[in-house]
């Protein structure tokens, strides 16, 4: 699948998900592993960068985490998030 067909529309006034402030540490390694869409960074200060605009909608993240490292997640809005556009 090429990632670059894919249409999003983005609710900028409500992220679907929303990581926690204080974050488990060996459960942030593995978002940054194993996120198809790559959007869990870590810096090299420790701190996480995410960004939910590229969500793939998979819930990958979602079966990995609890609420210790996610606040939320949830599907977008109705006419919001990803539409997968083949060819």
């Amino acid at each position: 699948m090429k990632l670059s067909k894919n249409h999003y529309v983005i609710d900028e006034n409500q992220p679907h998900i929303i990581p926690t402030d204080h974050p488990d540490r060996q459960i942030l390694q593995q978002l940054v592993n194993v996120c198809p869409a790559g959007l869990y960074q870590l810096n090299q200060d420790g701190s996480l960068s995410f960004d939910y605009h590229g969500c793939l909608e998979c819930g990958t993240c979602r079966l990995l985490c609890d609420e210790k490292t996610l606040a939320r997640w949830r599907y977008p809005t109705a006419g919001y998030g990803i539409t997968f556009r083949f060819g």
